[in-house]
């Protein structure tokens, strides 16, 4: 048995370079890979509403359950006042990967929701800003 020339051996290398980080690419997901949605309809203006969201994995479609909530704001952004702003308080919510928050919405109009989560595994941080109507 003769060794194989250096110029195909190259390329097996290469080849199998390429074949594993096409693999390894196809387990790793991105941020883009995930999506907050609305899942609260009623928002009424008062102390105490309740917003909440549920953040699915949209290559599975399934929930995503125990994510980290690190950075949540509300603002009014939609109706040209993104300085006002109300606490985001979290809450304990019993359906798998929904997230839920208490806010004080202080008055009617367009508000902003922002929210940042790690998920596990996931390098890249997953983030949104979701749009909101508050009525009377």
């Amino acid at each position: 048995m003769g060794l194989l020339p250096m110029k195909t051996t190259y390329a097996g290398f290469c080849g199998a370079v390429l074949a594993l980080a096409v693999s390894s690419s196809a387990v790793l997901a991105g941020a883009e890979d995930y999506r907050f949605d609305l899942v609260s309809t009623d928002h009424s203006v008062g102390s105490g509403a309740i917003l909440e969201v549920r953040l699915t994995d949209l290559r599975t479609g399934k929930p995503v359950e125990r994510a980290v909530i690190y950075a949540t704001r509300m603002d009014m952004a939609p109706d040209g006042m993104e300085m006002m702003t109300t606490p985001v308080t979290a809450m304990p919510s019993d359906v798998p990967g929904n997230y839920r928050f208490t806010t004080d919405l202080t008055m009617a109009g367009g508000w902003r929701f922002s929210v940042a989560a790690k998920v596990q595994g996931e390098p890249e941080t997953v983030s949104a800003e979701i749009e909101l109507q508050a009525g009377p």
